[in-house]
């Protein structure tokens, strides 16, 4: 790294500390917080031993209130001095004030109250006194109280604010709105809370701070603060910090993450402020900064109304820097992201819905992100990316819906952008023609059924830089089409189901084709004329189906009960004529370089496609196989285990009576199935060319004869998946039988032996998947890909946590896109580290967070919205 990018760096760390913290406390940390004061009572207590006097009640016109007191030992009083002593478990109650001490001493005259907690014998406090006021309790080791102003000097006080704790050398109160502190640390340690430790896993300690309280909510004001871990001072250190508690949401500042990426440099990534706007709103603003020149911005305006809606607007914006400048590996990329998310709730309007996921952006974004997020969460891969808006609008007498939307679709690979601005449809629910006067439908007849629906579309494919310009709407393709369906069925023979159907569609499009030969650049020009033209086409089909069963049954000796095997075959008959034939007007002829007339369709690349060319008349077939086992299981409660050889395996094909020539279509295999209690899942389909393919000399590209049955392989494709985890491999061990002695003080999850090692078993996942594709063609050497993925965590403690991802090139033999990620969880924050070893995107990302909802707020780890527990929607 330059002296230069060191050096800003360096700016950007001392910038980021005085930032991050600009909502906590802290610098120095009290060194004994239970150590005694040592401060000399001003009210000169004295011991003396008068008898107990279990209540003492003052006239009410030397006080605003009764004060009622009481001890379990003695309570004297001195009539001379007005005062009165209370020793062991000692109580006061004036007001809404109530003090619990060891020992407490009122003078009456000046309205002083004196309290302790219980002392050992070298007079250190072992049990506080506590104070009780307006539902909260205060803890500290001695207090001085005026009944009469409401003011308070206490020493090693104790207080406890919404999810965390102060813990104050000295605290003063001037009022019961306002307190000041001296020395004091502030944590939210559930343990340390709830006293399970004595001392806190992270704390922010500051020589004074100002705590101001109100009816709705509380806030902390200090000076100078710095950030202490497991009592190990940290660089995080601010001049001041305003905390405030609060159930409502408020501002704060979003912690970045830190590390280094090799291609743009060190970073801070995700720093940034969080605002809160009315009840509806919220604001995120947040920055990612890189050494070698990169920079993001990233707003993000969340809203929501309970019960209607929400969503939020997001965007990215900013420059990725490579190499240096002057050199010829610089470059400077600008990138940007526009996305909005917008849900309706269910339950706000039943008959109107509005959802929108639109994500937009520059076709070099993913390549040039600087947003790390994008690669931990696999963007980076994403080779298209498709935005879209929905209105859908039903009615309740009439049975018509109708549906608006718009799409937007970005191919990375190609850079072709594809918009469809806007689709709608309105559809007719589906009714039958003839109602049976039973109520019950039976026959052809009577449930023969309609659908039918139209579509109005406008498309264009264009791309990036001519978006919205006058060549795309040039290019726009506007289209409407009726679609007309009519379906039947009924049961023959009591075995066999007959179906019946019909299609017809009508298509209205705006632009035509006229396509030509041009010798002088020796291409086929495709020509779009402007101009309403319009097609129809229909086609018909009828099918029959059955089932039929077959069983195996073995004898008692044989660990196999039976096999089953189940069959679905079905038989279709297709037509539709053929509109290719010139009295249909939908196709014509341009002459091809050779001379010879080719026919096309003046409806080719519109957009509801083109009429088909051909007269179908065919037959199709389909069989569908179950195969299923029964065998003899110990394991399993009945003594039997059922085992599924094939969940689904199912074979199809056509023949054309029509065609010229290859009526016979290729034929697919198609299987899916379970194995070891259907935890491997294994899916495969192939394609059977039936004609033979012939290859000249010299040539890698075959001819297709009309040889029928020299069966080729054409395609095939294998996936497996299997989830396996500890749970597979036995069932756990109960540590809490073997073990008796489990674990105290953070560590309530471990057992441990007579030899205090600590036991704790381990829970891990891992998915391994794997691929295989082979497609030939009529090429003479198929391609070939294989890969191997493993995507898993193992948890090696309670706090620890691993977890990653890879994928194995088995053809190319080189890894892929492969991430790392580690977890620490420290109880009151969390540790995380994210990292790529190698690849375009090799990055390491590191990260501290606290957990308290309260400090998400304040200091945000995690982006916080409206879903958030503290919400005040």
């Amino acid at each position: 790294m330059t002296a230069l990018a060191r050096s800003i760096f360096k700016n950007i760390l001392l910038i980021l500390n005085i930032l991050i913290f600009n909502n906590i406390l802290a610098q120095t940390v009290p060194q004994d917080i239970d150590k005694k004061s040592g401060v000399q009572d001003s009210i000169n207590i004295s011991k003396d031993s008068l008898g107990i006097k279990k209540d003492t009640i003052i006239p009410k016109e030397q006080l605003d209130d009764v004060v009622k007191t009481k001890a379990e030992n003695k309570s004297s009083s001195s009539i001379s001095n007005k005062q009165t002593f209370l020793n062991k478990k000692a109580q006061i109650i004036y007001q809404d004030m109530q003090i619990d001490a060891d020992y407490i001493r009122i003078d009456w005259e000046t309205g002083k109250i004196y309290a302790r907690g219980e002392q050992d014998e070298k007079g250190k406090i072992t049990t506080p006194a506590i104070a009780t006021q307006g539902g909260k309790k205060f803890e500290y080791s001695e207090v001085i109280y005026n009944f009469k102003t409401r003011q308070a000097i206490a020493f090693n006080a104790r207080t406890e604010e919404s999810e965390g704790v102060i813990v104050a050398e000295k605290t003063k109160k001037y009022n019961d709105s306002v307190f000041f502190m001296r020395k004091a640390i502030y944590t939210t340690d559930e343990y340390f809370l709830k006293k399970k430790d004595s001392l806190p896993d992270y704390h922010m300690s500051a020589p004074n701070i100002k705590l101001l309280k109100t009816k709705d909510k509380s806030q902390i004001i200090t000076g100078p603060i710095q950030m202490y871990i497991e009592q190990v001072p940290t660089p995080l250190i601010l001049p001041f910090a305003i905390l405030p508690f609060s159930d409502k949401r408020s501002a704060g500042i979003l912690i970045p993450s830190f590390g280094e990426r090799q291609d743009v440099g060190f970073f801070l990534n995700g720093l940034g402020y969080y605002q809160p706007i009315g009840d509806h709103f919220d604001l995120k603003v947040l920055a990612d900064i890189y050494t070698k020149g990169s920079w993001n911005l990233k707003p993000e305006l969340n809203y929501l109304k309970k019960y209607r809606y929400s969503g939020n607007f997001a965007a990215d914006y900013g420059y990725t820097v490579r190499g240096i400048k002057g050199l010829d590996d610089y470059s400077r990329v600008k990138t940007f992201r526009i996305a909005w998310r917008h849900s309706q709730d269910s339950k706000a309007n039943p008959y109107f819905t509005f959802n929108a996921s639109v994500d937009i952006v520059s076709s070099k974004f993913y390549n040039n992100t600087v947003n790390n997020n994008y690669i931990f969460n696999g963007n980076v891969l994403n080779t298209q990316q498709t935005s879209r808006v929905n209105v859908t609008k039903r009615f309740l007498n009439l049975p018509v819906t109708i549906s608006a939307s718009m799409a937007y679709n970005q191919n990375f690979a190609t850079g072709v952008t594809e918009l469809r601005l806007p689709d709608m449809t309105v559809a007719i629910n589906q009714f039958y023609l003839f109602k049976p006067k039973t109520g019950v439908r039976t026959g052809l007849l009577e449930n023969i059924n309609v659908n039918t629906g139209l579509a109005l579309s406008n498309y264009v494919t264009t791309t990036e830089d001519q978006l919205f310009k006058k060549q795309m709407w040039e290019d726009l393709k506007t289209g409407a089409k009726n679609n007309i369906s009519l379906s039947t069925n009924t049961t023959l023979a009591k075995y066999f189901t007959f179906s019946l159907s019909a299609n017809i569609d009508n298509v209205l499009t705006t632009k035509t084709l006229d396509r030509s030969y041009n010798p002088l650049t020796n291409l086929v020009e495709d020509n779009y004329k402007n101009g309403i033209a319009g097609y129809s086409t229909f086609s018909a089909s009828t099918s029959l189906q059955t089932v039929l069963y077959g069983q195996k049954n073995f004898s008692k000796t044989s660990p196999i009960v039976a096999i089953r095997h189940m069959i679905t075959p079905s038989m279709s008959f297709n037509y539709s004529p053929d509109f290719g034939d010139k009295s249909w007007g939908y196709f014509r002829n341009y002459s091809n370089s050779r001379g010879e007339m080719t026919p096309y369709s003046i409806f080719d690349n519109g957009i509801y496609g083109a009429p088909s060319s051909g007269l179908v008349q065919s037959v199709g077939f389909n069989i569908n196989n179950n195969l299923e086992m029964k065998i003899k299981s110990k394991a399993d409660s009945t003594g039997i285990k059922k085992v599924k050889i094939f969940e689904n395996l199912n074979v199809s094909g056509n023949y054309n009576f029509a065609a010229e020539k290859y009526k016979w279509s290729v034929f697919t295999v198609n299987g899916q199935s379970s194995f070891f209690n259907n935890k491997l899942n294994v899916n495969t389909s192939l394609t059977l060319e039936p004609y033979e393919i012939v290859f000249t000399d010299g040539s890698d590209t075959g001819v297709r004869t009309e040889n029928f049955g020299h069966f080729s392989l054409q395609g095939f494709n294998l996936q497996l998946s299997y989830p396996m985890s500890e749970a597979i491999f036995g069932k756990k061990e109960d540590l809490g039988k073997k073990y008796k002695k489990k674990g105290e003080i953070r560590n309530e999850n471990y057992f441990f032996d007579d030899d205090n090692y600590s036991h704790y078993t381990p829970t891990w996942t891992l998915n391994v998947n794997a691929n295989y594709a082979y497609t030939k063609g009529l090429s003479r050497f198929g391609n070939k890909v294989a890969t191997l993925g493993l995507d898993g965590s193992i948890k090696l403690t309670p706090y620890w946590n691993i977890n990653g991802s890879t994928n194995y090139d088995v053809v190319n033999k080189a890894l892929g896109y492969t991430r790392l990620g580690f977890a620490r969880d420290q109880r009151s924050f969390t540790i995380t580290f994210n990292w790529v070893p190698f690849g375009q995107y090799k990055v390491y990302d590191f990260f501290i967070g606290i957990k308290a909802n309260i400090l998400k707020d304040a200091v945000k780890y995690k982006e916080r919205s409206f879903t958030q527990p503290n919400s005040t929607f």
